[in-house]
Formats: C-alpha cells, structure tokens, sequence
C-alpha cells in the first residue's frame, strides 16, 4: 500500500465497494453487513411486516394486482424476504434486490438480483441505511474559518487538509451545512442528493421511501 492521499470521498468508496470493500469482497464480509451489525431489517420481523403494509398501501393507490418492491441496499436480501413472507394473498410482487455483492446462494428465486434500480418500474422504492452508505466528500474549516477538503491517507488513515471547496460543493456547504469556526466539520451531501435523485427517478409511479 502507497502513501497515496485520496478525498474522503474515493477513499470510502475503495473502503465499501471496490474488489476488496467491505461490502463486496465476500472473504472480509462473507455473512454480509448483518455479521457486523443489526438494523431493523435484522431485529424484528415486525420491520418486514411493516414494509408489507406499506407495499399493499402503495398497490391500493396505484390500483394494480402486480406491484414491484424496490430495495435499494439489500444486504442479502433479508429485508425482501421478510416482506414476501409477510404479504397477503392474492397480492402479485416483484421484487428487485439493488446491492453491489454477489447473489447468495439459497436466496428466494422470487427476488430478482441486480446493482442499479430497475428503470420505470411501479411500486415501491425502500432504501434502509443506504443512504449513509453513499461516500461523500468530508469538508472542514482551516485556522482561517475556510472551507478545505480533508484528505486522508491510504496506507494509515492518516487526515490533512487540501484544496480550498468550491463550486457545486461550496455552495452545497453554504445552503445545508455551513462551516465558519475553525476545525468544524461537515459531509458534503452532493452525491447523496444525486444518488436518491437517480433512485427515485428510476420509478414510473409509486412510493419511494429512505430510512
């Protein structure tokens, strides 16, 4: 490993979804995020009957017998697998598991496997925890109140401040997290925004729902 600097940003992006991430390579993670920890996909059923009543909610609007069921950030599908086991009958599904890892094996073959959302299908769009888990640049304040890009270091993890923000970012830290004191911190919610924007616009009609 080099002593290369990377912005926050491409170093998580390497740390969760390159060849070795931690959301791909099965040899750090081979039980998935639910090895490492809990979410309310993984802590009840009571969430997955929840999202069932949700999806049943959403058919009744759409006035459809045949719903798609949308989960961005699958893990390993547990969440898609808790709604389907909690639907009432009569109630045609098709469900998409948006997730950069692998299929697992054993995985119900009702639930369709792929790494972008499905374009213009109607339903709804569940991302649980996936949003936090999209890298975003890391902003802070310098001894002069001004914004810098925080670098960090590959081979130890090691921070420094870089070029001055500017541009789309900038003006993203002054409308939604502005820095003035030295030292303050922020995360510059751009490539969130884009990545909801893409997701929710991968529907033709329905409901879209981040947790």
């Amino acid at each position: 490993m080099t002593d290369e600097w990377r912005g926050w940003r491409e170093a998580a992006q390497a740390a969760l979804y390159g060849d070795e991430g931690f959301y791909r390579s099965p040899l750090r993670s081979p039980e998935g995020p639910a090895g490492h920890f809990r979410t309310s996909v993984h802590a009840s059923p009571l969430f997955a009957a929840a999202v069932a009543r949700l999806l049943t909610g959403t058919a009744r609007e759409l006035d459809t017998g045949t719903v798609a069921l949308v989960d961005v950030g699958a893990g390993r599908g547990e969440l898609l697998t808790g709604v389907l086991a909690a639907l009432p009958p009569g109630l045609e599904v098709t469900a998409y598991a948006v997730e950069v890892a692998d299929r697992p094996p054993g995985l119900d073959p009702r639930i369709e496997w792929c790494a972008e959302p499905p374009p213009g299908v109607s339903g709804l769009l569940f991302a649980n925890e996936w949003l936090d888990n999209v890298p975003a640049e890391v902003a802070e304040a310098d001894r002069d109140g001004v914004p810098r890009y925080v670098q960090v270091r590959t081979s130890d993890g090691a921070e420094r401040l870089g070029e001055e923000v500017d541009g789309a970012d900038a003006a993203w830290l002054e409308r939604w997290w502005p820095l003035t004191a030295p030292g303050e911190r922020a995360e510059i919610g751009r490539s969130r925004d884009t990545a909801w924007a893409g997701a929710v616009g991968s529907l033709a009609a329905g409901l879209a729902v981040a947790v």
